[in-house]
């Protein structure tokens, strides 16, 4: 079955750059494009895609708010385009439900592997990566309100499970903490991020911090 997508970005030859690269693949179709946050929510909306690339900047709705509605509004998952020069962009994007983010001048490799990754429903950032940005995001500009709720409906190994994903830990490096399978370790995962409403890795990090399990910059 085809990875369906669609392209939002207000450059065309970014656009179809980008088209073009994904429909080599056999197993990806490109199924619409756009040139803002409002044409990009329209062809989510018709045409149910398993992934969005959004460009951040956009006319019109940007590429942070077209995120937010199409996370909230489907099942579509968002990969933002960034050059990751505007920390605050990014900090929003990630609230706003975005799996992931790709650099505009993206190797084409890279690109393909990132759609694969985020339609499969992991998190496009490494474990590593992530904690050091949100870290450093949440340090630097805390939202005292956003804490999840839903936490004491987690028990113990839940609980643990979710600091350790704060802390940037793989499912593997998780089974060696805890001591466990790594069978055990997405069972424990898919438990938290259903039970806090969490889209994926990434929202499990923010959950993290922000429900104070984890403190900014903590190893």
């Amino acid at each position: 079955m085809s990875i369906h997508v669609v392209i939002a970005d207000d450059q065309e030859l970014v656009r179809s750059g980008f088209a073009m690269i994904l429909e080599a693949q056999p197993d990806i179709a490109v199924v619409g494009e756009a040139s803002d946050g409002a044409e990009a929510l329209a062809a989510v909306r018709e045409h149910r895609p398993d992934v969005a690339l959004l460009d951040i900047r956009m006319p019109g709705l940007d590429g942070i708010e077209a995120a937010r509605a199409i996370c909230a509004q489907t099942e579509c998952r968002v990969i933002m385009l960034t050059t990751f020069d505007q920390d605050d962009y990014v900090y929003d994007a990630l609230y706003g439900g975005a799996s992931g983010f790709l650099l505009k001048d993206v190797r084409r490799d890279d690109l393909v592997h990132a759609v694969r990754v985020v339609a499969a429903g992991e998190s496009l950032l490494a474990p590593t990566v992530t904690r050091r940005l949100i870290s450093d995001l949440t340090a630097r500009r805390p939202r005292p309100n956003a804490a999840p709720t839903g936490l004491d409906r987690l028990t113990a190994r839940e609980r643990e499970t979710l600091k350790l994903l704060g802390r940037g830990l793989s499912n593997a490096e998780i089974a060696v903490t805890m001591v466990v399978s790594e069978h055990t370790v997405k069972t424990h995962v898919s438990n938290v991020l259903a039970k806090l409403g969490l889209r994926d890795r990434v929202q499990a990090v923010i959950a993290a911090y922000e429900s104070g399990l984890i403190a900014p910059g903590a190893a």
